[in-house]
C-alpha cells in the first residue's frame, strides 16, 4: 500500500532516536509492533506531523491517545496515532502540521526512559509511520533488516 510522504516534521524533536521500529504482523491478529517508538522523555511536546482533523483524543487502556486523520490522503484517509499523550486538543479540532497536540505522559510507556509510540493506519490496516517522512527527513536513519519468513535457520 503506497503512503504519500506528507509529514513535514517528526512528532517529537528534530530527529529522535528510533527505540523500536516497525514490525508488521504476519496476520491481523499476530504479534508485531504496529508503529515506531521514538525516544522522548515525559513532558516532550507532541506535534501533528501533517495537517488534519483530530478524530480521537482520550484514554485507551489507561493511556492517553491522540489520533489525527490526515487531510487529502485518499479514502479512507490516513490516520496517525500518538501515545502515551496528555492531549491538548479535542476530537473534531483541525490541526496544522507542527501544531502541538499534547505532551508525552510520564506513565504508560513501555520504554524505560520514555518514548512516544507513533502509529499509522489506513482504515484498519497498520502501516509504517516512517513512510510518511520525505527522504530529507529520513536521512540518517539506521538500515534495518526485515525478517525472512518461512526460511529455516542455518
Amino acid at each position: 500500500m503506497t503512503v504519500p510522504a506528507v509529514a513535514r516534521l517528526w512528532p517529537v524533536g528534530s530527529r529522535p532516536r528510533v527505540v523500536r521500529g516497525w514490525e508488521p504482523p504476519t496476520t491481523p491478529y499476530a504479534r508485531g509492533h504496529r508503529g515506531v517508538d521514538l525516544a522522548a522523555p515525559p513532558g516532550t511536546p507532541v506535534r501533528a506531523v501533517a495537517a488534519g482533523r483530530v478524530s480521537f483524543a482520550g484514554r485507551v487502556a489507561g493511556r492517553g491517545v491522540v489520533a489525527v486523520e490526515l487531510a487529502d490522503t485518499g479514502a479512507p484517509p490516513l490516520r496517525t496515532t500518538y501515545e502515551p499523550v496528555a492531549a491538548s486538543v479535542h476530537a473534531g479540532d483541525r490541526v496544522a502540521a507542527g501544531q502541538v497536540v499534547g505532551a508525552v505522559e510520564p506513565a504508560g510507556s513501555h520504554c524505560s526512559d520514555g518514548c512516544l509510540h507513533w502509529g499509522l493506519l489506513r482504515g484498519e490496516t497498520y502501516l509504517d509511520p516512517l513512510s510518511l517522512l520525505p527522504p530529507w527527513l529520513r536521512r540518517g536513519l539506521p538500515a534495518r533488516l526485515l525478517p525472512v519468513l518461512g526460511v529455516p535457520l542455518p
